[in-house]
């Protein structure tokens, strides 16, 4: 009981800390910031921005998907999502299309030549980790805790 107490002592949370350096907030912040910044040249080399980025690798996961099925895979709402596949379809890398049997629902297709940067994408992911500089194992505990933190702040 007592090294329990020590540890919750110890705790910058618990202690109610308001140092920049105890916060995960910001820590989490930094570090995404510092990521999206590594991924800009990768994808400048594509024409993507990292917005659209993420809109395609849905797409390449799986061909033809709504558009609401998208944003629920990003976490973006429709109003945020709309400009970003009006610029990936005036860019020729994606096509939209009114479901026949549901006109108020709309897929996504990719085109020839947004199946085709899928390829040119492979570097992307392998760049990345690289700059990262952690294990596979790392990396796994990483993106795990990530998503317990996500669904843990959404559901409260």
């Amino acid at each position: 009981m007592d090294q329990a107490m020590d540890q919750a002592a110890d705790d910058p949370v618990e202690q109610g800390s308001l140092l920049l350096q105890d916060q995960l907030c910001f820590a989490l912040y930094a570090a995404s910031r510092a990521v999206t910044a590594r991924y800009r040249p990768l994808l400048d080399e594509l024409g993507l921005t990292y917005p659209q980025y993420l809109v395609m690798l849905v797409l390449w996961e799986r061909d033809r998907v709504s558009v609401r099925d998208v944003g629920t895979a990003l976490q973006l709402e429709s109003s945020t999502l709309s400009p970003l596949l009006k610029r990936l379809e005036a860019a020729g890398l994606i096509r939209r299309e009114r479901r026949a049997d549901d006109e108020r629902s709309v897929a996504l297709h990719l085109t020839p030549a947004g199946a085709e940067l899928r390829d040119k994408a492979r570097t992307v992911p392998v760049a990345i980790g690289e700059a990262m500089g952690l294990s596979s194992e790392q990396q796994a505990t990483a993106r795990h805790l990530l998503r317990l933190l996500t669904e843990n702040v959404t559901r409260g």
